[in-house]
């Protein structure tokens, strides 16, 4: 598994501990930048690529995506048909987006949750498998349906 992470100004500091988490880990992870501290960015510059490179091998690839909200790197990594990002603030919520759901991408509010608290919800991210059959399939192909 390959986990690519990027994250804005405001999640840049949470970004650079869950960097160092993961490779403690021994998981693979690229990071997407921001790869400095810059008050002007943008969470939509960091969220595409993690985005477009988790659509790269779906099967094997996640993303992270992380702004002060969450919700803004959510609508950005949202608008690729196959990304399936959840905004994650505790835990149980987490394991329920990969089990029932198949998020592929979760994003982080830094602005609401601490370095201790992510690191949980990651490795929830990354332990918990999704749910195939029937049910779940049917779900993803309505998600990935055009709207008008």
């Amino acid at each position: 598994m390959t986990i690519f992470i990027g994250a804005d100004h405001r999640g840049f500091a949470l970004k650079e501990e869950l960097l160092e988490y993961l490779q403690s880990k021994n998981i693979r992870v690229e990071d997407m930048g921001s790869y400095e501290y810059n008050a002007t960015d943008d969470y939509a510059d960091f969220a595409r690529p993690v985005a477009q490179a988790v659509l790269q091998n779906p099967t094997d690839y996640r993303g992270i995506v992380i702004c002060g909200s969450g919700i803004g790197v959510s609508e950005v990594a949202n608008r690729f048909k196959g990304i399936y990002c959840a905004l994650g603030f505790d835990e149980r919520q987490v394991e329920h987006g990969r089990t029932h759901d198949n998020i592929n991408v979760l994003a982080l509010p830094s602005d609401y949750i601490d370095t201790e608290k992510a690191q949980r919800m990651v490795d929830i991210f990354i332990e918990t498998a999704a749910n195939v059959g029937e049910k779940y399939d049917r779900r993803q192909q309505k998600l990935d349906q055009p709207t008008v």
